[in-house]
């Protein structure tokens, strides 16, 4: 039998049972793909993040497995693998394989992460638009399957009802609903159907396609976001040039060994 580190976080939260849970599970070297997929779907979260220690101007490579597939970005995953790792640290450097380098530093009694920012461009998406459940005042596309349709105000994100059956079958395409809130700054909700992940509870990079946008729409670089699920979870968003800084902060719930 082999036996793997297991630490699950709720990132994105200051207490238990909020943000969005990630498994973090540090390894001495890679797994093949097939094994690291099993354990993504065996642990069911909507990402279980890996780790090998790095050789140069990084600490560790990173790689991050829904139940359904591999992801090209996640950021509460990272912030909680960078509260497991990052040790006596002030900050902690991960090398990715579609994301680039990301960091996470201290902030206080949390985290600020950066991540790359994606700007979303106009796309007219009817289909899509019907299927979420409810007719937005924008719709925009990122290249990196990331669909964002923008609501009137916070309670027309919370009343969507989306047709996951309709949207599972589209493919592996983050499906984002924002909008100016009353909880914080913008609001949002986050749907994965086609990576296994219906409702993903607070998703860090859609705050990376979403936080340009909302940017320039509100004419400032700082702003504060709540992903508007059954859990919820706050960040802070902050646009740097071509990098959006999130802060948010992690509570630990489960440490264990997984057995193979």
């Amino acid at each position: 039998m082999t036996t793997l580190p297991f630490t699950q976080v709720d990132a994105f939260s200051d207490r238990a049972f909020g943000g969005n849970p990630a498994a973090v599970m540090p390894l001495e070297a890679w797994l093949d793909d097939a094994t690291l997929q099993a354990i993504g779907a065996e642990n069911n979260l909507s990402e279980t993040a890996f780790t090998i220690p790095a050789i140069g101007d990084v600490d560790f490579e990173l790689r991050w497995f829904t139940p359904a597939n591999e992801a090209a970005l996640c950021g509460h995953a990272t912030l909680a693998t960078a509260h497991v790792l990052i040790g006596d640290r002030e900050e902690i450097r991960f090398r990715t394989r579609k994301a680039g380098i990301l960091t996470v530093r201290r902030d206080g009694d949390g985290y600020a992460m950066s991540l790359p920012a994606w700007k979303p461009v106009p796309k007219p998406m009817p289909e899509i638009a019907q299927a979420i459940g409810a007719v937005p005042v924008e719709t925009l596309w990122h290249e990196g399957g990331y669909s964002v349709l923008v609501y009137e105000d916070e309670a027309a994100i919370r009343s969507l009802s989306p047709d996951f059956a309709a949207l599972r079958p589209v493919g592996d395409i983050l499906y984002i609903a924002t909008a100016q809130g009353d909880t914080a700054d913008i609001v949002s909700r986050a749907f994965a159907p086609g990576a296994g992940i219906d409702e993903d509870p607070v998703t860090g990079s859609a705050h990376a396609v979403t936080a340009p946008y909302w940017a320039e729409k509100l004419g400032r670089n700082r702003f504060t976001a709540f992903q508007a699920s059954a859990r919820g979870g706050h960040m802070t968003c902050i646009v740097e040039g071509d990098r959006v800084i999130l802060g948010g902060k992690c509570v630990t719930v489960i440490e264990g060994r997984f057995t193979l």
